[in-house]
């Protein structure tokens, strides 16, 4: 990257202002050119209140938007349309739904109803939501080519993202409520969507399709719970992570080398959700992801710098509309275990510091995750160019699991971890395989 491009980058992104939002008046935001890091408990009365968000125009004077508005008109309307909206805009039959878990948070669900076929559940990633299953469109969206392949789509979303941020008695301003990591999305939020699933479509079993954190949380919830392995027919698993020690991204080294400091720092701080809101998202995409700017490629370079480099799999015109749905919310203590696991080499719980581990556990480390417990079949889909799921890794994972089908490596070498959801051939390279192992399963041909 040259340091003409360096330089654009830092001056439309390292505007320092603090906010306070109108809607969240008791926690102050801070911003870095829009990039809202942590929301960070108000100590006191707020000394102003929320003026939107700030962006330039093409006078080069200063707007003061109403939040949630975005200035570029040329922004794709799907940026902004959330994931029944997106289903609804290309005729396919839309449902939301809402599940209660055991702990409180109240999960939205999202379906692509096909009453009668048997239902499949698609887990997406960190910081992602159900979107991701259908912001390719209708011809590349995992979820449609589901639906016309004959299957009920069930997508559920996560605690704490865009759209599954309520909870029976914490709202999102309460540190309560981001008091989780992946361990509970596995412990709680997919035992409480699968049983959902199948009550609603009266069925025994659905197949589940995981993505990235979506597998992770598929081996915690088998680990907690084996007795969900016998609700699966078939889980595959794309771009499986469980153990990260040979990750090569930047992301996961510097949350496993500032794992101390940070984890003090925001404790110190007591910010608890990981890049609340969207207002740098929207800010990325009007002014330096726009496919008619010579900016575009610092933005999808600070992708490729996260997951690995693949320029031809890119949709530099899709990338707007990504940058309107991720990154959809997580808890910065579930950024803290990606740290811990990378620095450990293990998979296992939370570690909360030896003294509270032996409160919890019974024992001054955190316990392994028993991946004897995940009884069903299983389909392991990985990439050669994958910088957080690595090679390495996922064969580590392959040993441990009793009972996988198969290890497929996508064909094409530089496919990365965000091509197996967004990258422009996935249905050919990817999807194709998917129903096919499918089928096959259901056939008992395999």
């Amino acid at each position: 990257m040259s340091r003409l491009k360096l330089t654009i980058l830092l001056l439309s992104s390292l505007s320092v202002y603090l906010r306070v939002n109108a809607d969240e008046s008791s926690t102050w935001s801070l911003n870095f050119g829009g990039l809202s890091l942590f929301n960070i408990p108000q100590f006191g009365r707020s000394l102003a209140e929320a003026v939107g968000v700030i962006t330039e125009n093409p006078l080069n004077t200063v707007d003061i938007l109403p939040r949630g508005r975005v200035a570029d008109p040329y922004v794709p309307e799907d940026a902004h349309l959330k994931t029944p909206e997106l289903i609804e805009k290309y005729g396919f039959p839309s449902e939301i739904h809402h599940v209660t878990t055991d702990d409180g948070y109240i999960l939205e669900l999202h379906r692509i109803a096909r009453e009668g076929a048997t239902p499949v559940l698609l887990m997406h990633g960190l910081l992602d939501s159900s979107a991701t299953w259908v912001m390719m469109g209708p011809d590349k969206g995992l979820a449609y080519l589901l639906y016309n392949t004959g299957y009920d789509v069930w997508m559920p979303n996560v605690r704490g993202n865009t759209y599954s941020r309520n909870h029976t008695k914490y709202s999102t301003k309460h540190a309560k409520f981001w008091d989780f990591t992946f361990h509970e999305m596995g412990k709680y939020d997919l035992p409480a969507s699968i049983d959902y699933i199948l009550e609603e479509t009266e069925e025994e079993k659905l197949h589940y399709i995981g993505h990235s954190q979506g597998t992770m949380t598929f081996w915690i919830m088998c680990s907690e719970h084996p007795e969900y392995s016998d609700k699966i027919i078939l889980m595959q698993a794309l771009a499986p992570v469980a153990y990260v020690k040979h990750s090569k991204s930047p992301v996961v080294e510097f949350l496993a080398f500032f794992q101390d400091p940070l984890s003090m720092l925001l404790k110190l701080i007591g910010a608890h959700e990981f890049l609340p809101g969207n207002e740098f998202m929207t800010m990325f995409s009007q002014i330096i992801c726009d496919e008619d700017t010579f900016t575009l490629n610092i933005c999808s370079d600070v992708l490729f710098l996260i997951v690995g480099f693949d320029k031809a799999q890119a949709n530099e015109t899709m990338l707007p509309v990504v940058l309107g749905h991720s990154p959809a919310g997580a808890s910065t203590k579930q950024m803290q275990h990606f740290g811990q696991l990378k620095r450990s080499g293990h998979f296992r719980q939370y570690d909360h510091g030896w003294i509270r581990n032996y409160w919890i556990y019974n024992s001054i480390t955190p316990p392994d995750y028993h991946f004897e417990n995940v009884r069903n079949k299983v389909a392991l889909h990985y990439s050669q160019n994958d910088w957080l799921a690595t090679p390495p890794d996922v064969e580590q994972l392959h040993l441990q699991l009793p009972n996988v089908i198969g290890k497929f490596l996508v064909s094409y070498p530089n496919f990365n971890h965000l091509d197996f959801v967004w990258g422009v051939d996935a249905h050919k390279l990817l999807y194709n395989r998917v129903l096919r192992l499918m089928s096959l399963v259901e056939r008992k041909e395999l």
